[in-house]
């Protein structure tokens, strides 16, 4: 059975809901291979695993999974008639093709690649459950808004596309804004156990957990990062009207689209692939992509090297061999970099999945796939001990936070439901 037909079309929000979940998880643990990454600075290893989730992977499976019904890969095929213009599934819908149809989701894609640089930056600061938690709480409310705003009030996005009068106007649309709302209430709730774990953990406590743990300067990266990477949405709905050509070539609704990130991720490339060769320059971290071993002088972290690099002087003083503890385990490193890499890009493979299956609810998949985010990433830092050591009033703090981000999740597919029996109920008194 060729692939595009392996999965039912229909709209299945549970299903919808499932797949943001799988996403949420690859999203919530991407970043822990990279802890096994050794004497990489964070930037050669955050622009190694990119080039994982922004460039092969997208292609990769943007070519598996785009097959028509003869079990064709159809991904090349469709892109050159869209930027040959000679798309006639776009034409017929009298949307646009060539060049102009990539420019906002690959300008959206390079926004989002702005916060996402700084979004590591939050969890090197404040650490995966908490980083993470501030970050996407920003990034949940303009995320979630911002697409139906752009859809009434500029058009952009898909001809199913709810507007934001459509969301207030309808009784599932209110029960999803109340489940956004439970949403934030959840990440504030998640924030205050930050707040209550940064007062309480001794220092040495908080950089044995997150090395260089600070509170400030991490929340306000996490602001910046948060608001910037609701790029992402924008740029899903952006991208529709190339997931409707791919619809439109016989690609199955349930992977139509993935392709879209190819363009979308290529954005997000350009914007990484800068800031990260401008800190290579700054730092004078670029030798690292292929040496052997660390040069004395060159950044790792804040003070991560300074013992290394003293023990490789003093041994070098001696006439002997560059020191061991300066060898950098390359392979080890370009593997856990590919895994963080290919886990990322599944965040958004999954989305895709869940987005398709939403129905005309999809606008509340940005909501999903955070909430779904903050809570596996929140699990991940409780098993790496990162809330070790603090109070029983910290613990139920997030324990309430994680509670009420999955009950949120339980709201939505509730508006979900509640949207469908009320459309059901309309046709059958047609």
């Amino acid at each position: 059975m060729p692939l595009a037909n392996a999965a039912a079309t229909a709209a299945n929000p549970v299903l919808g809901v499932i797949f943001h979940w799988i996403g949420g998880a690859a999203a919530g643990s991407f970043y822990v291979p990279y802890k096994g990454v050794k004497k990489w600075a964070w930037e050669v290893y955050w622009l190694v695993g990119g080039f994982f989730s922004w460039i092969i992977c997208p292609l990769f499976f943007g070519w598996l999974v785009a097959t028509n019904g003869a079990g064709e890969h159809v991904i090349f095929k469709i892109y050159g008639e869209l930027l040959s213009a000679t798309n006639a599934t776009l034409a017929a819908s009298s949307q646009a093709q060539g060049l102009s149809l990539f420019v906002w989701p690959f300008l959206f894609g390079m926004m989002w690649g702005v916060g996402n640089a700084t979004f590591g930056l939050s969890m090197r600061y404040l650490g995966m459950s908490l980083g993470q938690g501030v970050a996407l709480g920003y990034c949940t409310v303009f995320g979630m808004l911002m697409p139906p705003i752009l859809k009434s009030v500029a058009g952009v996005g898909a001809a199913d596309t709810k507007g934001i009068g459509d969301i207030i106007g309808s009784t599932g649309g209110q029960v999803t804004l109340v489940g956004l709302a439970v949403t934030v209430a959840g990440i504030v709730i998640a924030a205050k156990a930050g707040m209550t774990k940064e007062n309480e953990m001794p220092e040495a406590e908080k950089k044995k957990a997150v090395p260089e743990f600070n509170f400030k300067r991490g929340l306000l990266v996490a602001t910046f990062s948060g608001i910037l990477s609701a790029g992402m949405a924008y740029a899903l709905a952006a991208g529709s009207p190339i997931e409707t050509a791919f619809k439109g070539a016989g690609v199955d609704p349930l992977w139509a689209g993935i392709p879209r990130l190819l363009v979308i991720l290529l954005g997000g490339f350009t914007s990484n692939f800068a800031w990260c060769a401008y800190l290579n320059w700054k730092n004078k971290t670029g030798y690292q992509y292929l040496a052997s071993h660390l040069r004395p002088g060159s950044a790792l972290t804040p003070a991560a090297t300074a013992n290394l690099e003293r023990a490789a002087e003093a041994k070098a003083a001696a006439g002997g061999a560059p020191s061991e503890d300066l060898r950098i385990p390359r392979l080890s490193n370009l593997l856990f970099s590919a895994l963080a890499g290919a886990t990322w890009y599944f965040q958004f493979f999954f989305y895709s999945m869940g987005e398709s299956k939403m129905g005309d609810f999809n606008y509340a998949s940005w909501t999903l796939h955070m909430a779904s985010i903050i809570i596996f990433a929140t699990l991940c830092g409780v098993i790496f001990k990162e809330w070790s050591g603090v109070s029983k009033k910290a613990r139920l703090l997030i324990t309430a936070g994680i509670s009420t981000l999955v009950f949120s999740t339980v709201i939505i597919g509730c508006a979900n439901w509640i949207e469908k029996q009320t459309k059901d109920a309309a046709q059958e008194t047609k």
